[in-house]
C-alpha cells in the first residue's frame, strides 16, 4: 500500500492562457502565485467530482 506521491509540475499551459480582462478571475503574473491558486483550484474540482460521484451535496 506504498503509493509514492504525485508530482504536480508547473501548470505552463493555464498559466500562459490566463485571460486577460476576465472580471470573473484575476490575471496572475508571479507563477509562484498561479502554481499555488492553480493547485487550490484542482482540488476544489477534484473534491467536487468526488462528492457527486458519490451521490453527495458538498457545500
Amino acid at each position: 500500500m506504498n503509493q509514492e506521491p504525485i508530482k504536480l509540475r508547473f501548470p505552463l499551459w493555464q498559466f500562459l492562457n490566463q485571460p486577460l480582462f476576465c472580471s470573473k478571475n484575476q490575471f496572475v503574473l508571479n507563477p509562484t502565485r498561479f502554481a499555488y491558486l492553480y493547485r487550490i483550484q484542482l482540488l476544489e474540482r477534484c473534491w467536487d467530482k468526488e462528492c457527486s460521484s458519490k451521490g453527495r451535496h458538498c457545500n
